[in-house]
């Protein structure tokens, strides 16, 4: 087995996970519904945060290069990362340098990790709502407010007094309408590319690092190697075994860690599947039009699909007609991601 294929089923309830005009969401031409999604980036960074988080690491730097114009301006120039597999981040989610001018050889590593964006497990299962909020302070006598004339000149109390006058507005509050949430049942697919995960080329046609990072991974213990994509190092067991059980903990546990300040879900998981076949994991956690009504569907659960371990958390009985619902099912997913990973050879020759 050289790849394994993850599918997570989360619960979020009126909440936003990707931004963009209250929240991000695409247009489903078959049931006419607009489906909130959280794009495959937002879930790969959250993912990588809950992998530092786990493991106690900090993210490498990242680079920020700018350029001054001929007009005393500035003008925003490449990102780089530190193109260090190092650094559990970089190792896992990837990177690209590409310099500018082209004088040096551009660096780029594919991440082992393909993450598909958290959408609606079906059209008519997630969908949005809208409502209209209010920034109100009317009850503070100590706010500030100032009003500036066409100029940007401040009018005073009395001048101000006297243009409300014949108005029904009040100064400290703020409206905001049409904030969109998002609710429903939600999947995200994983494949974890196990030749790549812990392996990183030392080709000099298509370059991944410098000879400088290539020399200091030798120094600290990564093993030369080969595999399907060329010669290679690979990281130390010790290493592997601490990263593979954040990496466990991290696809089990993650969370959207951005724009959540204001419209908190727990986003709580119902369930995992795990496979190396990713036909069969389609179906382990899908949904179905009801008979009854083409405007409903239902959730499904497969527990029996051979080839498929599925691990189903207490509350999807909530939600989805399932008699497998166990309270350590999370922590037996995490055991069976991390057994699996480990099992790999990652030192053996050509796969």
């Amino acid at each position: 087995m050289n790849t394994i294929y993850i599918r997570t089923l989360k619960r979020a309830e009126h909440t936003v996970f990707c931004v963009s005009d209250g929240q991000k969401y695409y247009y489903d031409t078959q049931f006419n519904r607009r489906i909130p999604f959280s794009s495959g980036q937002q879930v790969k960074r959250s993912i990588i945060d809950s992998i530092c988080d786990e493991l106690d690491e900090i993210p490498s730097p990242t680079t920020f290069l700018f350029d001054v114009t001929k007009q005393k301006e500035l003008k925003e120039g490449e990102v780089y990362g530190t193109c260090d597999p190092t650094y559990v981040d970089q190792l896992f989610g990837g990177w690209m340098k590409a310099a500018k001018g082209g004088k040096e050889r551009t660096l780029k590593r594919r991440s082992p990790l393909s993450i598909s964006a958290m959408r609606g497990l079906h059209p008519l299962l997630a969908g949005l709502n809208n409502e209209n909020a209010s920034f109100d302070r009317s009850d503070r006598p100590n706010n500030t407010v100032i009003v500036r004339d066409s100029d940007g000149n401040e009018l005073s109390e009395d001048e101000i007094t006297e243009f409300l006058l014949g108005k029904d507005r009040s100064l400290s509050r703020k409206w905001i309408p049409e904030n969109s949430r998002a609710s429903g049942l939600f999947v995200s697919d994983i494949a974890i590319d196990l030749r790549r995960l812990f392996c990183v080329s030392t080709s000099s046609l298509e370059p991944e690092m410098t000879q400088e990072t290539i020399d200091k991974l030798k120094e600290n213990n990564w093993t030369p190697s080969e595999n399907v994509f060329g010669e290679c190092l690979v990281a130390p067991k010790e290493l592997r075994e601490k990263w593979a059980k954040g990496l466990a903990k991290a696809i089990v546990d993650w969370k959207i860690t951005s724009n959540q300040s204001r419209t908190f879900s727990l986003m709580d998981t119902l369930a995992i599947a795990i496979s190396d076949n990713a036909n069969l994991l389609g179906g382990s956690i899908r949904a179905k039009l009801s008979e009854e009504d083409s405007n409903k569907a239902e959730p499904i659960i497969d527990e029996t699909l051979n080839g498929v371990d599925t691990f189903i958390t207490l509350q999807a009985g909530g939600y989805i007609q399932t008699k497998g619902e166990k309270a350590d099912a999370l922590e037996k997913a995490e055991q069976k991601i991390y057994k699996l990973i480990m099992s790999f050879d990652y030192e053996g020759k050509i796969k």
